[in-house]
């Protein structure tokens, strides 16, 4: 009998043993199931969130910044910190696959190099040069980072930017707040030298020398092929107004700190949130500055110069206005302009008859400059217009530059403001001079420029959504150009207007030849908002478009939904190549 219990408690438990077992191997298949589960979703949610085309972006981030920090500048600062956080961390939002590179159909050519896609960023988003890797990440072809000043300011008291949802826009008078060249200079110095570190090519200064000598084949600004990085510069506002040599000794100055560091740089006269600065666009003063500047680039301790552009206000848009900044252009031998910022005008509200809420009718009445959707038609319209009066070349008759090279100068840099430029007596026609230069520094000087010039740079077609306005201004800049004496070809259709490889940069010439004109760049800026809209201003001739109050309302993910839209009304097939 006792025997018989024992045989029956053990039976038991064997069974309650197995059962034990058999819950335990369960228990750890669930968990096994879970924790699969728990990482795949944790993979698809990363991958997901850090995606431009993830909706999340634009219709959740971007109110949430708002509702948090309902001051538009704190919510601008806080939204560069939490991707500059990101990052570190290598969770930001990128623009996932290589779809322009593969395709290949939005590529242009602009200074010798071959940029992926005609869009890029506005200075503003990232003022002190914080997140310029970030913002490439997003999908345009070029970043403008600044302004920069020579010495650090505050800019205008607060509040000085004010949102107007109803109309996507905003106004600000934020007045160049800056927080220096110098301190400009050391971020960016320190991306290339992180750069060169990763690529094993040295460290410090040596790593630094070998990228922007070259050997790592790509821009030096940048530091992605096919992109660019533009740094933007300003004077102080303590400089006074009316003496030209400081003025240009500001901007001579961060052309010294900067231009290592820029494939462009951008000269500001156009904020108008600094007294005095819209006046620096008249011819004499424009003309002294311009030249100071392109001077002092030329003399850029690297193997490749950056380019020089100037950024025009959207309000000096009579005939003689244009004219004048056009010839202070050519005389001075700036490579480009930026044809747009913020305007001091109040456009109409859109849709027409729209009735804008109380508060923010109030709101346009505060000072600063105005920038949205609304400024849209009438950069396409200025853009025609410079576009036009810059394929005309510079007026035979035009004043010589109030400034040249200087005889002798060497390229140290000298600190902290560098004395003005001497004028010396020029020993060519001034005109040539300027021709001859600009066509030197539009060949390719980069490697990948190199390579695809020997083959057809894409043109974007006309489209037909283009506004009848559009089409008339273009057409008639191509009229102008195919007269002009000036230039040796005439452009055939609207989207060839926008630069292309010299002849010189394929099939050198004889010694003899005199240089040919060299089309003069412009990149848009102004109400852009869409991909279409992008497609209208570069076939009224411009290079490239700019966005800036699109993002602020759009999100991470505008760039890339512009460059979806513009494929789609170009009519590219998902899956074509490039032709």
């Amino acid at each position: 009998m006792a025997g018989s219990q024992r045989l029956h408690w053990g039976i038991r438990r064997e069974a309650s043993t197995a059962a034990g077992d058999a819950r335990s191997a369960g228990t750890r298949l669930k968990n096994l199931i879970y924790g699969a589960g728990i990482l795949v979703t944790l993979g698809f949610g990363y991958l997901y969130i850090t995606d431009t085309r993830a909706s999340i972006h634009q219709w959740l981030v971007v109110p949430s910044l708002r509702l948090i920090h309902y001051d538009p500048e704190e919510a601008h600062h806080k939204g560069v910190s939490y991707i500059q956080g990101l990052f570190a961390f290598n969770l930001h939002p990128r623009e996932r696959g290589n779809n322009d590179i593969e395709r290949g159909d939005l590529r242009v050519e602009v200074f010798g190099h071959v940029l992926d896609n005609p869009i890029g960023t506005s200075a503003g988003i990232d003022k002190d040069a914080d997140i310029p890797s970030p913002l490439f990440a997003l999908g345009p072809a070029i970043v403008e980072v600044g302004g920069a000043t020579p010495l650090p300011q505050e800019g205008n008291p607060k509040p000085r930017v004010f949102r107007l949802p109803s109309q996507n826009a905003l106004i600000n008078r934020y007045g160049l707040n800056s927080k220096g060249a110098d301190h400009v200079t050391k971020n960016l110095r320190q991306r290339v030298r992180e750069f060169a570190r990763s690529l094993g090519l040295g460290l410090g200064p040596d790593g630094e020398r070998a990228v922007l000598d070259g050997e790592a084949k790509v821009p030096p600004g940048s530091l992605i092929p096919g992109k660019v990085l533009a740094v933007q510069m300003a004077k102080n506002k303590t400089t006074p107004d009316g003496d030209i040599e400081a003025i240009a000794r500001d901007y001579v100055y961060c052309v010294d700190q900067l231009a290592k560091y820029a494939d462009i740089l951008v000269v500001n006269v156009s904020s108008p949130n600094t007294p005095g600065l819209r006046d620096l666009q008249a011819v004499g003063p424009l003309t002294s500055i311009l030249s100071a500047v392109v001077d002092a680039a030329q003399l850029t301790d690297r193997r490749t110069k950056p380019a020089v552009m100037v950024k025009v206000s959207p309000d000096e848009d009579s005939d003689e206005q244009i004219s004048g900044i056009c010839q202070a252009v050519w005389a001075s031998g700036v490579d480009g302009v930026i044809v747009g910022n913020t305007t001091k005008k109040r456009p109409d509200v859109i849709p027409k008859g729209y009735i804008m809420p109380a508060h923010e009718e109030r709101l346009l009445t505060e000072m600063g400059g105005y920038s949205g959707p609304q400024m849209f038609e009438r950069t396409l319209a200025l853009v025609g217009r410079y576009r036009a009066r810059l394929d005309q070349g510079q007026p035979k008759d035009a004043p010589a530059p109030t400034t040249s090279k200087p005889e002798q100068q060497t390229p140290v840099k000298q600190a902290p403001k560098k004395p003005a430029a001497t004028p010396t007596k020029s020993a060519i026609d001034a005109a040539e001079a300027s021709t001859a230069r600009d066509a030197a520094r539009l060949k390719p000087l980069t490697p990948e420029a190199e390579a695809a010039s020997k083959q057809p740079i894409i043109k974007l077609p006309e489209t037909p959504f283009a506004s009848s306005a559009a089409k008339l201004q273009a057409s008639e800049a191509a009229d102008d150009a195919a007269t002009s004496s000036d230039l040796s070809t005439p452009p055939t259709s609207l989207s060839s207007k926008r630069p292309a490889v010299p002849k010189s940069a394929t099939s050198p010439g004889p010694a003899i030849k005199p240089a040919e004109p060299a089309s003069k760049v412009i990149f848009a800026t102004g109400g852009i908002t869409t991909g279409e809209q992008c497609l209208q201003i570069l076939n009224a001739g411009a290079s490239v478009c700019q966005v800036y109050t699109a993002m602020m309302y759009g999100g991470v993910g505008t760039i890339t939904r512009m460059k979806r839209e513009m494929r789609e009304a170009m009519g590219t097939k998902p899956n074509s190549a490039a032709s």
